[in-house]
């Protein structure tokens, strides 16, 4: 069996396979050059994080494929249901990146909390020169510690949101299309675990009642925050998207930054990716990342060794 790892695979992933006797292509091969390397390669299964596109079109021309692999989540990025008309297996790693990705959520309110993206920008230019007026525009800190953070999306990422959110201190609301009630278990260092349960509710209450607001949805077809959504909210919020582009509409976010209502926003993806709107790039409320939320050498291992252990059980 060969295998593809197009976008990357972790080492541990790649020993995983090739102790069991699978031959691992490392490469990056260009979107318009997979084709004729597929079928060159022989190649039977082919790994893709969120830059391969794998659709019909190309399943239809690569009849070697038996197994389509995505490293994470969303696989908006495949055509999954068809490859599956046409015998392929797709697998993916629901869970392996959530703890990363809520991680990030946290690190861009922190920084929005306390102008860290702001301050890490301007200290270097005007921090010898104009020292006490930079430290006076960023006195209006706020804590998240007794803040209510609102979470849309319950799937593996949010409830990892939430923990982190308990964890702080916060009072946590969550939104999902179908109500459900979730123990959330915090496992603490010692050995000692508390568990916390936790009910959905409904978007509405989430926007006119959290301090904090992440998104953590697949892909959607339509905006789940747009003008209505934003005029919801409470004055002052913090608005973090792990999601997906599309999700949130940015020009209502920068209209509503520019009023006040929004005080801050993190985006980790984009609606025009990998192409931001300048207007986007250029606002100073925002803190921005480009598309890496689930990008630690943690997570790409626990990847990599899911995707490994899926192939191998598939193989046999």
């Amino acid at each position: 069996m060969r295998v593809l790892a197009n976008d990357g695979i972790s080492p541990a992933g790649e020993k995983t396979l090739k102790e069991s006797g699978i031959e691992v292509l490392d490469h990056r091969v260009s979107q318009e050059q997979l084709v004729q390397y597929i079928n060159d390669n022989a190649v039977d299964v082919l790994l893709v994080r969120s830059a391969t596109k794998v659709r019909k079109d190309l399943i239809d021309a690569c009849p070697s494929l038996k197994i389509i692999g995505r490293g994470g989540v969303g696989m908006d990025n495949i055509d999954v249901e068809y490859a599956k008309s046409r015998g392929i297996k797709v697998i993916n790693t629901p869970t392996a990146s959530s703890k990363s990705v809520a991680e990030m959520v946290f690190a861009h309110f922190f920084s929005l909390a306390r102008f860290l993206h702001e301050s890490n920008r301007m200290m270097p230019l005007e921090g010898e020169t104009k020292f006490k007026e930079l430290k006076k525009s960023y006195s209006k800190a706020v804590e998240l510690s007794g803040k209510t953070l609102g979470v849309i999306g319950f799937g593996s990422i949010g409830k990892e949101v939430l923990k982190k959110g308990i964890a702080l201190g916060m009072k946590v609301l969550v939104c999902n299309k179908e109500a459900k009630t979730e123990t959330l278990k915090l496992d603490f260092f010692d050995g000692r675990s508390l568990d916390f349960e936790v009910t959905s509710t409904s978007l509405e209450e989430v926007l006119r009642n959290s301090d904090f607001i992440s998104i953590n949805t697949p892909k959607t077809n339509s905006y789940i925050i747009d003008e209505p959504q934003f005029e919801m909210m409470k004055d002052g919020v913090f608005i973090a998207n792990t999601a997906r582009g599309g999700v949130l509409n940015e020009k209502a976010l920068l209209k509503f930054i520019e009023n006040g209502k929004v005080a801050g926003a993190a985006l980790d993806v984009f609606e025009n990716e990998p192409n931001p709107e300048l207007s986007v790039l250029m606002n100073p409320q925002l803190s921005l990342t480009p598309h890496l939320a689930g990008n630690t050498l943690e997570a790409q291992e626990r990847i990599g060794v899911e995707l490994a252990e899926q192939i191998i059980n598939l193989k046999f």
